[in-house]
């Protein structure tokens, strides 16, 4: 995947009169030479409060703690966490209200667990590593041996990138591959929020979704016996393609709310290109009584060629988008999504209604498919030909359910968001 380099150019500046706060700077090789560390947890025990660490080249056979402000900048730096539970964690459970860690320009790979884990912390960035082949401990659908402290984590043993109970963290740039899964946000120990996942590539993590965002039973730590949810978090311009084919599956994009009283709702998913996931393109999933599902936004997708939904939520073949719940998950907005190359561009299995309006609906068989008792207001989108659904025709979505709103639909393709 293309990225402007321009998106990550920064210049700071400062006029004369300004006191600009700096930390120290040390660094790291493998040798030790040059006065420098040989380790980076030494680096790290060693570094104050807002300093930099700039690591080597090499492969640093470590796990890497981070319970402090500071900043990892690495060139050609591998962190091989091989036998080790992960290759970094920044614990702001172990700091209370810990913020401001950079991580950036690092190969992270091998860990039993995480590649980077970050659990109850806030303005993290995670910017242009690889994170690749972790999640090593995976068995099934188990991960022996993940603390307790996880407990939502069992059957991904975490994912590449883990924030967990983290808020206002951004991660870009990053190429996640060949974990069990790509991207998790949850909220096992804290509420998950204000976040934004924004053009990273996220590929082939087979066992999961590309990304995740995932409302679970809280961790005993938490003290708390209700779900303390995922929200207000923004998935913009990623690339997923290639994950969750094997054992299970996974979408490129999932919303989940797992537990009784599990919440997932205000988060956007926007302008993201999501194909050959083995479950669908997006799927929001909502299970059991006295969950939340609303208010998620979906706008400007490009999604082909993905997977059917399974379980309770199971679609009748590969699906774009599926919204399933089976509590009114109110507030949903489907519009301005390109879906092509799947049995069902959407499909919808709720009793609330659903807007799925100026689209390009231009699958291979339903346009929209109502699962649901609930309606779904589907005017206004592109069916692949000029005279909608209401006649079926070579290249044009269909459309038989009683309960769907088509009517006026656009004569010409929807208005996309040019690409950069």
């Amino acid at each position: 995947m293309k990225f402007r380099s321009s998106f990550f150019s920064v210049v700071l500046c400062a006029s004369m009169t300004t006191v600009v706060a700096e930390g120290a700077t040390f660094c790291v090789n493998t040798s030790g030479g040059d006065h420098c560390f040989n380790t980076i947890s030494e680096a790290v025990a060693a570094a104050g409060t807002d300093d930099v660490i700039n690591i080597g080249p090499g492969v640093y056979n470590e796990t890497v703690l981070i319970t402090k402000p500071l900043s990892l900048v690495g060139q050609n730096a591998v962190i091989d966490a091989s036998g080790r539970s992960r290759g970094i964690f920044v614990n702001g459970m172990a700091t209370p209200h810990l913020a401001q860690v950079h991580l950036s320009g690092l190969t992270v790979r091998n860990a039993n667990f995480e590649g980077i884990l970050v659990a109850n912390a806030s303005a993290v960035t995670i910017s242009d590593n690889v994170i690749a082949n972790n999640n090593r401990s995976l068995s099934g659908v188990t991960c022996p041996g993940i603390e307790a402290f996880e407990p939502g984590e069992q059957n991904d043993c975490g994912e590449g990138i883990h924030l967990l109970g983290a808020d206002h963290a951004i991660v870009t740039h990053n190429d996640v591959h060949g974990n069990s899964g790509g991207i998790l946000l949850s909220d096992d120990t804290g509420p998950n929020h204000d976040n934004l996942v924004t053009l990273n590539s996220v590929t082939n993590n087979p066992f999961a979704c590309g990304i995740v965002l995932a409302s679970h039973v809280p961790a005993a730590v938490t003290g708390s016996t209700q779900s303390l949810g995922v929200f207000h978090n923004t998935i913009y311009k990623n690339f997923s393609s290639g994950n969750g084919v094997q054992l299970g599956g996974g979408a490129g994009i999932g919303i989940f709310a797992s537990v009784p009283g599990a919440a997932s709702y205000g988060n956007i998913i926007v302008e993201n290109t999501l194909n050959g996931s083995g479950h669908p393109g997006i799927a929001l999933h909502a299970h059991a009584p006295n969950q939340m599902l609303n208010d998620n936004m979906l706008v400007g997708n490009i999604i082909a060629n993905n997977g059917a939904d399974t379980g309770d939520a199971a679609t009748p073949g590969p699906t774009g988008i599926n919204l399933f719940s089976v509590v009114p998950a109110t507030g949903n907005v489907i519009a301005g999504n390109t879906i092509q190359q799947e049995a069902n561009d959407v499909a919808v299995n709720d009793s609330s209604l659903v807007q799925v309006e100026f689209n390009n609906l231009v699958g291979t068989g339903f346009g929209v498919n109502n699962l649901g008792t609930g309606p779904v207001d589907a005017t206004s989108n592109w069916w692949g030909c000029a005279v909608g659904p209401a006649q079926p025709r070579t290249g044009c979505s269909r459309l038989d359910e009683p309960n769907v709103l088509f009517s006026p639909f656009l004569t010409i393709v929807a208005p996309q968001v040019p690409q950069l």
